[in-house]
């Protein structure tokens, strides 16, 4: 069996939805298919969460129109619309019953309780119009199968009980295609919880390693893995093949075209994944392999957007390192932020980290008795794997270097526009 994950620019529409239907057609190995939310569902649903966490009203009219706008790609799609139509005013009627209750006021919690409800509405309509086409298709609510720890917004896989549920729900002997939800899981009480922003990917790479897949295909609105986002570079390359080092040190990096804990559960049971272009089915795009190897070295640009650098000096001018950095560490794991490069020096600490700055404050309050903390805000952090003086000058060029590191294959600066 196959995974297939179509991201939200493939089904953005009732045209993107008739091209996933018709990729599904040339398949004739079992299929699980991995969606996520339509378009821009996803960034609608946070705007309203967040109105109404703050009490405006305005998040019924903002409910409504995203409502309309899948009601109008089932308005496209389907002649006979009972059925699709009743499920999704089912969904639509459950949030917003959801939204008359008390709130909880905690906003990770509320925010994977919202927002998870796009990836809902998409896996119905696209599984109902796979029904129209084929006889054997199945739609699986994914919360209720991959188990999930309690931690919002970010959520940690228990991996030996989800397992255990998703061998035994994906019955390829009752149906060949079944259609789930990427982004989203479920705790053990029943809550719902979100896997990290674009965690679709790492979804049916979850689902492929527990179903011990032979592939995993994901359909996105590129040739492939490019060298560059081509809307910075317009002159981007696609790579052909990398090795899962590659693509992991291309993610970590800030590289969006998957998700960065896509690859490990792939790499475990040596499952290839295929980055392939919906746009055209019959490309070859991108594998990613164990033994790939890049046929001509050329340089691959990254860039991480909406940064802040964070220098954090002990009051006492005690060294860094030991106890001190074990406890600045601590600090940003009790607080949910990532790090994404780390200077020491032996009095100060650098860390560029991304720009979520309710919990930046957080942090900086907490470790305010000890340590002093400056930030620069508004800054990028760009990294160049196989770098070269000629790339590493076409992207710094008018840009204030604040921090340099450097690797044999990788070099990476903290900038900002000068």
């Amino acid at each position: 069996m196959k995974v297939y994950k179509f991201g939200g620019a493939s089904v953005k529409d009732a045209g993107g939805i008739r091209t996933l239907a018709e990729i599904v057609s040339r398949e004739q190995a079992n299929l699980v298919v991995v969606v996520s939310a339509f378009g821009k569902t996803t960034n609608a649903l946070e705007k309203v969460l967040k109105a109404w966490l703050i009490g405006e009203n305005v998040y019924h009219s903002l409910l409504e129109e995203t409502y309309k706008n899948h009601q109008s790609v089932i308005e496209e799609l389907f002649t006979d619309k009972t059925a699709v139509s009743g499920k999704m005013d089912i969904s639509f009627a459950r949030l917003k019953e959801y939204m008359l209750s008390e709130k909880r006021r905690d906003y990770d919690f509320e925010y994977d309780q919202v927002v998870s409800y796009g990836e809902i509405w998409s896996t119905i309509i696209v599984a109902e119009y796979l029904k129209t086409n084929f006889s054997d298709v199945e739609w699986l609510d994914i919360r209720e199968n991959l188990l999930t720890d309690d931690r919002f917004r970010d959520a940690n896989i228990l991996w030996s009980e989800s397992a255990n549920r998703i061998k035994g729900i994906f019955d390829f002997k009752k149906k060949r295609i079944y259609v789930t939800q990427g982004f989203i899981g479920g705790t053990v009480a029943g809550q719902t919880t979100t896997l990290g922003r674009e965690g679709s990917d790492y979804t049916a790479a979850i689902l492929a390693n527990m179903l011990d897949a032979e592939s995993v295909v994901v359909w996105k609105d590129v040739p492939g893995i490019l060298n560059a986002d081509p809307k910075w570079l317009p002159d981007a390359q696609k790579l052909d093949e990398i090795s899962y080092k590659e693509a992991v040190e291309m993610t970590f990096s800030g590289a969006k075209v998957i998700h960065p804990k896509t690859i490990k559960p792939l790499h475990n049971k040596n499952i290839p994944l295929y980055v392939r272009s919906f746009l055209e089915p019959g490309g070859i795009g991108t594998i990613i392999k164990a033994d790939a190897t890049l046929k001509k070295i050329i340089p691959v640009f990254i860039k991480k957007e909406d940064q802040i650098l964070i220098s954090i000096l002990p009051k006492d001018f005690s060294f860094v390192m030991g106890d001190n950095l074990s406890r600045i560490f601590h600090s940003f794991m009790l607080h949910g932020i990532k790090v994404n490069l780390v200077e020491a020096s032996a009095v100060s600490i650098d860390v560029c980290v991304d720009d979520e700055r309710p919990k930046v404050d957080s942090l900086i309050n907490d470790l305010k008795e000890e340590f002093a903390a400056i930030y620069n805000e508004k800054v990028e952090m760009l990294s160049i794997r196989h770098y070269t003086a000629e790339a590493i000058e076409r992207i710094t060029t008018d840009r204030e270097i604040l921090l340099e590191q450097r690797t044999r294959s990788t070099v990476r600066f903290v900038v900002r526009q000068v």
